[in-house]
């Protein structure tokens, strides 16, 4: 029988330490994680803010968040389904919708602080990179790092559609502008007019137009939630633009409202030994005087 190293020996077992819990659930890079959390020293208790994005199959979650040794603490959260408060019904996941969801993060949490007067960012949306700068004679502006998870940053990617919006809302969120959509590696320049239909959803009222022409048919499957709430390729810009000014003059969150008809759940108590045999019995007796009425 030929030699076989044994790879996996005692000593290897002795010494195994499993990595952390959400590292074995592949949800956290703590690569990543320790560099964002890690405060200077000399900065001593101050929170290190994190401009949380992560997005679902159905809506896009942005959140200021800070760490603590007994976990972390979310200071402001908004979510892209509150943006039909706003006036956008459909579409809660693509590109505009991120942005959108950023600035109101952005509105919601500077609100919160007080700064909301004094940093409005940049209401004008001409789609040219810009970062906050801080003001004279007064606070210096919210700044907050962008966390994007697990997921690819890739140039065009929806996480800094939700950095742009919460950047134009007035954060301060250090960034250069080469992963835009519009941002030309070869010539290294943005064309700010790709960046800005991207934000007023001109992509996707492209795509529509383009669509209906070829294939009727598959955009009506495709397109069918537009299409009831009355929305067309020309209306789209219109719509994002009324909710960037409605997201402006309202950010604050506001709980949906419970039905009042609405009853508890009771759980059913387990029986016991004794009531399950009786309630066998019971059974038994019953089908027998059933089958002495036929």
């Amino acid at each position: 029988m030929p030699f076989v190293k044994l790879q996996k020996n005692k000593a290897y077992f002795k010494r195994y330490q499993v990595k952390y819990r959400r590292r074995r659930e592949g949800k956290t890079d703590y690569y990543a994680r320790k560099r964002l959390v890690t405060q200077a020293k000399n900065k001593y208790n101050s929170p290190k803010y994190r401009l949380v994005v992560r997005f679902t199959n159905t809506d896009v979650i942005c959140q200021i968040v800070y760490a603590k040794i007994q976990g972390d603490v979310v200071l402001a959260a908004a979510y892209s389904h509150e943006l039909p408060r706003y006036g956008v019904k459909v579409g809660l996941t693509n590109w505009s919708a991120a942005y959108a969801t950023g600035l109101l993060v952005a509105r919601r949490v500077l609100t919160k602080l007080g700064l909301a007067d004094k940093y409005e960012g940049f209401p004008e949306i001409d789609g040219s990179a810009q970062e906050v700068e801080a003001i004279e004679d007064g606070p210096r502006p919210f700044k907050a790092f962008l966390d994007v998870g697990l997921r690819r940053t890739t140039t065009g990617s929806k996480v800094f559609a939700a950095m742009k919006g919460a950047s134009d809302g007035g954060v301060f969120v250090p960034h250069s502008e080469t992963r835009f959509p519009g941002y030309d590696a070869e010539s290294k320049e943005l064309d700010a007019d790709t960046l800005r239909d991207y934000i007023f959803g001109g992509h996707v009222a492209d795509y529509m137009r383009s669509l209906k022409e070829e294939d009727e048919e598959r955009y009506n499957a495709q397109f069918s939630r537009f299409i009831k709430a009355g929305v067309a390729a020309d209306d789209l810009e219109d719509m994002y633009a009324a909710a960037h000014k409605a997201i402006r003059a309202d950010p604050s969150f506001k709980p949906t409202e419970k039905k009042a008809d609405a009853k508890p759940r009771r759980l059913q108590t387990p029986l016991n030994a004794k009531q399950r045999k009786d309630r066998v019995r019971q059974k038994i007796e019953a089908f027998k005087r059933a089958q002495a009425q036929q």
